[in-house]
């Protein structure tokens, strides 16, 4: 039995999202049959770095395989791709140590998410059209207290509930490239729904319907508000798994461009 590390990218738009689903179509999902197909191997366990919620796109999503095949990874990598639909892709695997774990092993994740400022023929599926102006110095301001350890319940969907919503939050990053608002948020992991909520927060915020204090009044006390406010799943996207020795991403760049 060997351990294989993968990293997918994929268009989320068609797919209830990372995890198996019995009846709806799942990128974990289609990635198994993709195995199955290449390998001829059944009997296998495949393990993300954690889920994507229907609709979320991933840059690098990390899964881990443990299947009995003595396939040499490059030839692994072909036959995955050939049996994968169009919008999910394997960029690379490669043969890892037992301990490696897609999920435990990782040390955070960083999402980014697309705004659009205008209306666009290209990317509907890529971006959320916000037609209102935002204000971006208000909103990068409003983010800073979210930075460090906190309980992030407010921004997290009643699935959370029963476990812990201690988050640490690394970084909040929020940039104009040219029509595009892009925000990076960087934590050791994240809640359901969390960063969509956050988005809808800030979005709120920079359109001048909510004070800026917002953000940090939930922090300190919980609220129902930001789950009215949750951004389409559409702009987001898994952007990077981070394991020790990782260097984390700085230049924040569109996915696509409009």
């Amino acid at each position: 039995m060997a351990r294989y590390k993968l990293i997918l990218e994929y268009e989320g738009t068609r797919y209830s999202g990372w995890q198996y689903q019995k009846d709806a179509k799942s990128i974990q999902g289609e990635l198994a049959k993709a195995v199955i197909k290449s390998t001829g191997v059944k009997d296998f366990e495949l393990m993300g770095s954690g889920r994507t919620d229907a609709g979320v796109h991933a840059l690098a999503q990390v899964a881990h395989l443990d299947i009995d095949t003595n396939v040499i990874p490059q030839n692994f990598l072909y036959g995955i791709n050939a049996h994968l639909p169009t919008d999910i892709h394997a960029l690379s695997i490669q043969k890892v140590p037992d301990s490696f774990h897609a999920r435990h092993s990782a040390e955070a994740r960083s999402y980014v998410y697309q705004i659009s400022m205008r209306r666009s023929a290209f990317g509907k599926k890529l971006v959320w059209w916000v037609k209102d102006p935002l204000n971006i110095a208000v909103m990068q301001e409003s983010a800073a207290p979210l930075i460090g350890l906190h309980d992030f319940r407010s921004f997290a969907s009643k699935d959370a509930e029963g476990h812990s919503t201690k988050v640490k939050l690394e970084k909040v990053q929020i940039e104009v490239s040219g029509s595009l608002i892009l925000i990076r948020l960087v934590a050791s992991h994240f809640l359901h729904k969390m960063v969509r909520q956050l988005v809808g927060s800030l979005v709120e915020i920079g359109r001048g319907k909510w004070r800026p204090e917002s953000l940090a009044e939930f922090l300190k006390k919980p609220g129902p508000e930001p789950a009215t406010v949750t951004a389409p799943p559409s702009g987001l996207f898994l952007e990077r798994v981070y394991y020790p020795g990782d260097h984390r991403l700085t230049i924040l760049k569109p996915v696509l461009s409009i």
